[in-house]
C-alpha cells in the first residue's frame, strides 16, 4: 500500500456503516440547529421574564451586582443574542456572525465564572465552556446546506 493512501476505517457494527454515512452531513445541522433552540429560552428569560427568568430589569440587577455596567445595556444586549440569535443560528441566516458574537459572550461568561470552578452546578464555567465550543463548531461549520445562508448564496 501507497504511504500517501488513507486507510478506511469500519465502524464497529458494520451493518450500521451506512446508517451512518447516510447521516453524516446532517451532524453540523443538528448542532446548529440544537445551539439555536437552546438558546432562545435563556433569551426570553432575559427579555421578557419567561419560563422563570427574571426580566430585563433583574437581569441588569444580578448583571451590576457583578461588575458589568450599565447592566440595562449588558441585560439588553444579552438577551437581544440569545432571543434572536438562537432564532436566526436555529434557520441559518447571519449564521457565522451570530455564532461569533455568541462565542465573545461565552468566553466573558467562562472568565466571569473561573473562579467559582468548573462545575455549573456551584456557578463554574462548565456551561458557558460548552456553549462557546458549540458556537466555535458553528463559526467554523458555517450554515451549511441546509441553511437560508446556502439558500441565498452568501455564507458571511
Amino acid at each position: 500500500m501507497n504511504t500517501l493512501e488513507t486507510t478506511q476505517t469500519r465502524p464497529i457494527i458494520p451493518a450500521l456503516g451506512n446508517v451512518w454515512s447516510a447521516l453524516k452531513p446532517l451532524s453540523p445541522v443538528i448542532v446548529r440547529v440544537a445551539t439555536g433552540l437552546l438558546m432562545v429560552p435563556h433569551g426570553a428569560q432575559k427579555l421578557f421574564g419567561a419560563f422563570g427568568g427574571y426580566g430585563l430589569e433583574g437581569t441588569a440587577g444580578w448583571l451590576e451586582s457583578i461588575g458589568f455596567a450599565p447592566g440595562l445595556l449588558f441585560a439588553l444586549a444579552i438577551g437581544l443574542l440569545e432571543f434572536f440569535g438562537g432564532l436566526l443560528l436555529t434557520v441559518g441566516l447571519l449564521t457565522r456572525p451570530v455564532a461569533a458574537a455568541v462565542l465573545v459572550f461565552m468566553t466573558v461568561a467562562v472568565l466571569t465564572h473561573i473562579p467559582a470552578g468548573y462545575f455549573w452546578i456551584n456557578g463554574g464555567f462548565e456551561t458557558p465552556l460548552m456553549w462557546g465550543l458549540l458556537a466555535l463548531a458553528t463559526l467554523i461549520q458555517g450554515g451549511g446546506k441546509f441553511s437560508i445562508d446556502h439558500k441565498i448564496g452568501r455564507e458571511f
